[in-house]
């Protein structure tokens, strides 16, 4: 299970494939960085703005924004609680529909279980991810000490718990995308019957949670993510209130999957 997530890292390091997507994601996240968080920054620190924002917004839904120690690592947490289960769903398409199409299950099979076959790809897509996500929040320290160096401590604190919430909240997304890579031909069929399966859950939720609102609270836990704008409005270990939802989401969805890997044919 080991060998087969460094290979899975190694491959993105080593490929042009993965070295190109290594550079748009970096490309990205660096204008990221310079332009809205930098300049959304000294919004947060504005007294004025926050004022504005809180009448807009209510001070409910946005007080404990406000409340983080370092105004960079506010907006980089909002930017990354949607931007990095996005970008899951791309990177984590291809997990096994390439194997499946070119017919070499069989042949890695000869050599490895199926449990540590679907675990490995599994640890070796959430390892790339954290690595990403480390970069990103290391940028965004650095970018707030610039700013202003007595700041260095707090954001490496902040840091520290945006990087365990995020790879939390990645844990369904990636366990749901090993599912779909199993049953899907290609990594773009499988971005697609991700996309259905969000829309499709979504419009079954909310009409179920009209004609019997009783299960609204507890249907709206299934779908992945569904806590996202509940994480906004929070700062400090409080991040952490919401960390069972995902967990609990990616053990349901890494044992549907195993268990669909387990008996589906190579």
């Amino acid at each position: 299970m080991l060998l087969l997530a460094k290979h899975e890292l190694v491959k993105l390091l080593f490929n042009r494939r993965g070295v190109i997507a290594l550079a748009a994601f970096a490309l990205v996240w660096g204008l990221l960085l310079w332009y809205p968080i930098r300049e959304a920054s000294s919004f947060l620190i504005d007294p004025n703005f926050r004022q504005l924002l809180a009448s807009v917004f209510g001070e409910a839904a946005v007080g404990n924004l406000f409340l983080w120690p370092v105004a960079e690592m506010a907006v980089f947490w909002v930017a990354a609680l949607y931007l990095f289960p996005l970008f899951s769903i791309f990177v984590c398409a291809d997990q096994f529909s390439s194997d499946k199409t070119r017919g070499t299950f069989r042949f890695i099979s000869l050599r490895t279980g199926r449990n540590a076959l679907f675990f490995g790809r599994f640890s070796g897509y959430m390892l790339i991810q954290m690595i990403l996500l480390a970069i990103t929040v290391l940028a965004s320290v650095l970018l707030a000490s610039s700013r202003e160096a007595s700041l260095l401590m707090s954001a490496l604190m902040s840091g520290v718990l945006v990087f365990i919430n995020i790879t939390i909240i990645l844990l369904p997304y990636t366990a749901m995308m090993a599912l779909l890579s199993l049953y899907a031909n290609s990594a773009r069929q499988a971005t697609i019957y991700a996309i259905l399966f969000w829309a499709i859950t979504s419009i079954v939720i909310g009409i179920v949670s009209h004609y019997l609102p009783m299960l609204s609270e507890a249907l709206q836990w299934i779908l992945p993510g569904a806590q996202i704008s509940l994480m906004i409005n929070t700062q400090g270990i409080g991040t952490l209130a919401y960390a069972p939802i995902p967990i609990i989401q990616a053990v349901v969805l890494l044992f549907i999957g195993r268990s669909y890997m387990m008996r589906s044919a190579l």
